[in-house]
């Protein structure tokens, strides 16, 4: 009898449990189909009213006039990044340009130095056409390099050299430097008042040490003997390792030369030919009849370079032209320093001479004008009349400062008749 109560218990309470399982099973069941069908739960708000709802306060739908304001203020600010970002461009552009160039020309140094080499194909052989630069020695001038390193850009500038006799054109020469937005560029001083002008203008100068010889000539001297300093003072410039665009003071800027120089040739010089012919070089046929059937000679010709105006490298060949023309022009009792200038640059090596090795490139006359030019053709030419240049040399005629001034209002104040009132020469 126990043993048949004992198993009627353990039966009811088997079938309680599986009652129990079961209920758990269904109640798992339907809570996964609830939850299927009521996402949003028994008691949410309709969803389409939810919908509804945040479409209402969508911004999008309903824009403040604070909020076209906030807008208004960074399209402002947009265009004003823009207008900067369009100035860094063309910065990045020039860079790249200078950097293209210097890359091109150690290519260049780096194949005609290097191990001997055979020649390529017809038309693909180039020789050498830049200098390596020397290495810079700072104890040349430790002063003046201090100076140059403030006042150069990528290791360039323009340097006048001046003293009081050139006072009122010196300021017509910086003030439009200034205009046209240079910043590397120096005056060296020859005496104590050029220095002060300069300070009380805001223009960047520099003072030579006391030099004997140098200062009696700066002092005092003309054009001329002003000029001739130019060349021993340069050298130092060089040394430092600086590239210089020797510049008159006789000279009116309009245009950063630097955006219009090769940097291919150990010189790049402005000419004082007046066209294509006498400014880059031309073949003159000399005729002697008593020759009879070799009575036409051939000769080959150009016009000068202008020592007033030209950029040098600091290269060996650089400044051993340097150094020839200071020796000539203070050993040689009628030398001209531009005479010697070209001279060194251009005769070759012959019996009893050894020429000099340097690279050179003639500037764009219409770019790099001289006052020739402009009074003899350009003025009288209502197409070439548009052409802005680079520069305008006033070295052909001795009214100088009031045609650096007709220029100015011709160029820079857009005056048509500025320099209708002077004649095509001098007077």
């Amino acid at each position: 009898m126990a043993l048949g109560r004992s198993r009627e218990k353990s039966g009811q309470s088997s079938f309680r449990g599986s009652r129990i399982a079961a209920a758990i099973v269904i109640g798992v069941i339907a809570g996964c189909v609830f939850a299927f069908l009521f996402p949003h739960g028994f008691f949410s708000a309709n969803p389409s009213a939810q919908t509804n709802s945040n479409l209402e306060v969508d911004p999008a739908s309903c824009e403040s006039s604070e909020k076209i304001d906030r807008i208004k203020s960074d399209i402002m600010k947009l265009s004003d990044k823009n207008v900067e970002l369009k100035r860094q461009v063309r910065e990045l552009n020039e860079k790249l340009r200078l950097a293209e160039q210097v890359k091109g020309h150690a290519r260049e140094q780096v194949i005609t130095l290097s191990e001997p080499h055979k020649a390529g194909p017809f038309g693909t052989v180039k020789g050498l056409r830049t200098n390596p630069t020397v290495l810079p020695d700072e104890t040349v001038n430790p002063r003046l390099a201090k100076i140059l390193s403030e006042v150069s850009v990528r290791k360039e500038l323009i340097v006048c050299i001046a003293n009081s006799n050139v006072k009122s054109m010196l300021e017509v020469w910086f003030t439009n430097i200034k205009k046209v937005g240079i910043s590397n560029y120096l005056v060296v001083a020859l005496d104590d008042a050029i220095v002060d002008f300069c300070k009380s203008n805001n223009v960047p100068v520099y003072q030579r040490d006391p030099d004997e010889g140098i200062d009696s000539i700066g002092k005092t001297g003309g054009n001329h003997a002003v000029s001739a300093l130019k060349f021993k003072i340069l050298r130092e410039f060089l040394q430092l390792g600086y590239s210089i665009l020797l510049s008159d003071v006789d000279i009116v800027f309009l245009q950063n030369p630097f955006e219009h120089l090769y940097r291919d040739s150990d010189v790049e010089s402005m000419s004082d030919g007046h066209n294509n012919m006498t400014a880059y070089g031309y073949n003159d046929v000399f005729d002697e009849p008593a020759m009879g059937w070799a009575r036409y000679a051939h000769t080959m010709r150009i016009w000068v370079y202008n020592s007033g105006f030209f950029y040098i490298r600091p290269t060996v060949p650089s400044i051993e032209l340097l150094d020839r023309i200071a020796y000539r022009v203070g050993t040689e009792a009628n030398a001209w320093d531009q005479a010697v200038f070209n001279e060194e640059l251009f005769f070759p090596s012959h019996p009893g001479y050894v020429g000099l090795y340097a690279s050179k490139r003639t500037m764009d006359f219409y770019m790099f004008m001289n006052s020739k030019v402009l009074f003899k053709t350009v003025r009288k030419d209502a197409n070439l009349r548009k052409l802005k240049p680079v520069i305008v040399h006033v070295n052909y005629h001795p009214d100088k400062l009031p045609r650096m001034k007709a220029v100015v209002e011709f160029y820079v104040d857009g005056k048509e008749d500025a320099l209708e009132s002077f004649p095509d020469g001098s007077e």
